[in-house]
């Protein structure tokens, strides 16, 4: 009920969401330099609290020092993608490359090694060269990759926004019920 009573919190998310959907479809590559700020700032932080933690903590055994090395390089990382967020972002970029091209493959010999075992493996072999071609894609042309994921976090926010003015409708229907 009170979930109910505050159906509007629901519609300023949805509508906030939206917003940033939308900003985001249009600049999706200030989206993707946003996204590599935030991961840095977190990181930095992140990595403090690590060696705050390690060196505060009376359980000082042999197991602490990897907590101070995970700290010591969440703070290297940070100050990294702050200082150079460009550089860092390619790295991003490479990372995710690798993976769609690598798991791409994996989709596709492992459709091809099951395929007598299932039907429909045409559909893996489609996602894997999906992957495939997205990796490529993205290594031979990293802005595209950047494009691509900030359009789809714009999709995505605009997708939340629209299931949260739904919700919200929803819930002042039950308010004005009860």
């Amino acid at each position: 009920m009170l979930l109910a009573r505050n159906w509007w919190m629901f519609l300023v998310r949805g509508i906030l969401a939206l917003i940033f959907g939308i900003v985001a479809l249009v600049f999706p590559l200030a989206t993707f330099q946003a996204l590599v700020l935030i991961f840095g700032a977190f990181a930095l932080v992140d990595g403090i609290f690590a060696i705050v933690s390690a060196f505060s903590s009376n359980a000082k055994t042999e197991n602490w020092w990897w907590l101070i090395l995970e700290g010591a390089l969440g703070i290297l990382i940070g100050i990294l993608t702050i200082i150079q967020p460009a550089a860092m972002g390619e790295a991003w970029l490479i990372l995710i490359a690798a993976w769609a091209l690598v798991t791409g493959i994996f989709e596709i010999i492992t459709a091809i090694r099951i395929r007598k075992q299932i039907e429909g493996e045409f559909w893996m072999i489609l996602s894997g060269l999906i992957s495939v071609a997205f990796g490529v894609l993205v290594f031979l042309n990293p802005v595209s990759g950047a494009f691509a994921i900030g359009f789809i976090v714009g999709i995505y926010a605009i997708m939340f926004g629209a299931m949260m003015i739904a919700l919200s409708l929803k819930l002042r229907k039950h308010s004005a019920d009860a």
